[in-house]
């Protein structure tokens, strides 16, 4: 392996061309490109300047490509991953890691016996701030956390002439508000405050039984002569939990609230105090006290190394998700120099969510609580 990574990136959408510009950013070279189809493969490779296209599965295995980025559908990830693992590739492949835990599962443990360093973008969890709130909980400035609470809301199908694959199961997968958005808010909430969902009870919300869908055509395009679709995958997800540490909690899931573009937001209450963060103003936390509340504002002159390390930027100059992309991939091919820094989402944390997902799955299709695996 050379000093300077060789990239190939799988899929090459609006996220491909984030993991290209983040690859970049940490220094790789953008070797290769594949798309749904040879001309797309070539246009993606002239936009995102990468030396050639991606064919077929064996041009993976090419002595010039370190790491593979997968950045297609969910459900065509495992043959990729496989792919790229069997060709002794490192992985950085998009989440949900798989549709079904089964299959994470298969995923996570080929990652191992290959040795690779195999990792998934819950990116949030790189927010400096994020990683403030973790510092005082497991230090123990937060007391003993008896609640987590929150939501994660967006607006982008909130009309029914909106349409993405997501929505397709045959895409997507059987889950899809939950999987795509409720995946991200669940990972956060367990990394910050340490505890593990044990038990949960989900239902889904569909807000239109029926969309516009047609080939090529993406959310926000409207119907341009699509026919109506039925649509197999929820709109919403509501969850209540109970913790392994005996917090309890509960989550408010949707991607058709309008006017929340990306409202990732969660509260842990502690005995000695609460820690609220919302990814729409992510350059602060609250902290609340019986005594007093205060803003906490990024600022590494009174962080915690953990978060100080993240902070790229002066206190003042707003960082974001894209920062927070680029801080995950940088640390990715840092672990694969040999220095894995603390925090770095891998496989095993893509399987964790794909049995959150299952779960919820059991208990919509039930009506019950249900026992999530450890």
């Amino acid at each position: 392996m050379s000093d300077q990574l060789g990239t190939a990136i799988v899929g090459a959408g609006f996220t491909g061309t984030v993991h290209a510009r983040a690859a970049r950013r940490a220094g790789a070279r953008v070797v290769a490109v594949g798309a749904s189809t040879p001309e797309r493969s070539a246009e993606a490779a002239a936009k995102l300047g990468a030396q050639r296209t991606l064919d077929g599965l064996e041009q993976l295995a090419a002595d010039d490509i370190d790491i593979v980025h997968v950045c297609t559908p969910t459900m065509a990830h495992e043959v990729y991953v496989r792919a790229a693992l069997d060709a002794g590739k490192h992985v950085i492949c998009e989440k949900p890691l798989a549709a079904e835990a089964s299959v994470a599962e298969t995923l996570t443990e080929l990652a191992k016996t290959a040795g690779a360093v195999a990792t998934v973008p819950f990116v949030y969890r790189f927010h400096p701030l994020v990683r403030e709130a973790r510092h005082r909980v497991s230090s123990g400035g937060a007391g003993v956390v008896h609640l987590i609470h929150g939501s994660y809301l967006q607006d982008w199908l909130s009309r029914p002439t909106d349409w993405s694959w997501r929505i397709d199961p045959a895409a997507g997968g059987a889950s899809r508000a939950f999987a795509d958005i409720g995946s991200h808010w669940f990972d956060l909430v367990e990394f910050v405050s340490g505890h593990r969902v044990a038990r949960l009870a989900a239902q889904f919300g569909v807000a239109f039984a029926q969309r516009y869908a047609a080939e090529n055509v993406t959310a926000f395009d409207g119907t341009h002569g699509a026919t109506p679709t039925e649509v197999r995958t929820e709109d919403t997800a509501t969850v209540l939990f109970e913790t392994d540490r005996g917090a309890h909690g509960s989550a408010v899931i949707s991607q058709v609230s309008n006017g929340r573009k990306n409202r990732l937001w969660f509260e842990i209450d502690g005995t000695d105090e609460a820690l609220v963060f919302d990814q729409e103003q992510p350059d602060r936390i609250w902290l609340g006290r019986r005594e007093m509340s205060v803003d906490l504002r990024r600022d590494p002159a009174v962080l915690s190394p953990a978060a100080a390390r993240l902070n790229i930027l002066p206190a003042g100059h707003p960082q974001g998700w894209g920062d927070c992309f680029d801080l995950f991939v940088a640390d990715t091919y840092q672990t694969i120099s040999g220095d894995r820094p603390d925090g770095l989402p891998t496989f095993s944390d893509g399987l964790r969510s794909a049995r959150l997902v299952d779960a919820v799955l059991e208990s919509v299709e039930q009506r019950q609580w249900v026992e999530v695996p450890s």
